[in-house]
């Protein structure tokens, strides 16, 4: 939007030499100056519908693509086929969020790192169902004296019978050799009705359930029980001093979002 604002301002309602000269040109009505400088007025869209176009995930087509391109890592040998796909943030052992896309197939959960800016399948991480022994849901809890805490719930669930990970690799912030995954809504899954139900973490939760029940059932893993078991707890983020979490939670390092003049 521009505004139009006379050269000069606050004249006192003083007529100068060119606005007289219009008038004698003219005859009678109102004054027209001949120079004007255009302001433009910075219009900002507010609330969340205006925060929704900062993620490039929400922009026309583009979760339509990720898909797509996601679908063509499924092997049906392996995964068989695709039963639902959903939109959510994983929180890792040190309490970093980071945006994923997460399919269900009949006999695996793979957890995709999606570039949505140059529309890249960055990284695939498969987990199988039959391996899945806990989910577990509830609010985030943290030690007692950490000084980066988050709220709301999560689910985290858990593989291979092993409810933590080793000293080494809970102390590496790098490590991928964590034993279980925690998700939570993604931070504009309310925002945009198209897209939505993509993110509803409860109906994550009911799908996920049923598909590995199923896997269980059909593909049982040879000399361990089956069955998983499903659990009302605090997931626990073991982080005191949280620095780099704070910093990347903070700026959304985690999403693919614009920042200014660029996006990353």
């Amino acid at each position: 939007m521009l505004q139009l604002r006379d050269a000069e301002e606050g004249g006192g309602g003083r007529q100068s030499p060119a606005e007289a000269a219009v008038l004698l040109a003219g005859g009678s009505g109102p004054p027209f100056p001949p120079r004007q400088r255009l302001r433009p007025l910075s219009v900002r869209t507010a609330g969340r519908a205006g925060r929704l176009r900062e993620y490039f995930v929400f922009r026309p087509g583009t979760i339509e693509q990720a898909v797509s391109e996601i679908r063509a890592v499924v092997m049906p040998g392996e995964d068989g086929e695709v039963q639902s796909v959903w939109l959510l943030a994983e929180i890792d052992h040190w309490n970093n969020e980071k945006e994923r896309l997460v399919l269900i197939t009949d006999w695996s959960l793979l957890v995709c790192k999606y570039n949505f800016i140059s529309l890249q399948c960055q990284h695939v991480t498969r987990i199988a169902l039959s391996a899945v022994d806990t989910i577990s849901v509830g609010e985030f809890e943290f030690p007692p004296k950490s000084l980066n805490k988050r709220e709301g719930f999560g689910i985290r669930i858990q593989w291979d019978k092993q409810s933590r990970a080793s000293f080494i690799n809970r102390w590496n912030p790098w490590s991928t050799n964590i034993p279980y995954v925690t998700f939570t809504e993604h931070p504009m899954a309310d925002a945009d009705e198209k897209i939505a139900s993509l993110c509803l973490l409860e109906n994550f939760k009911t799908q996920l359930i049923q598909a590995v029940k199923k896997a269980h059932k059909e593909c049982p893993l040879p000399g361990r029980a089956n069955g998983v078991l499903v659990l009302e707890r605090p997931l626990l983020i073991e982080t005191y001093l949280g620095l780099m979490s704070f910093i990347n939670n903070e700026a959304k390092l985690g999403y693919s979002m614009t920042r200014g003049k660029i996006g990353f």
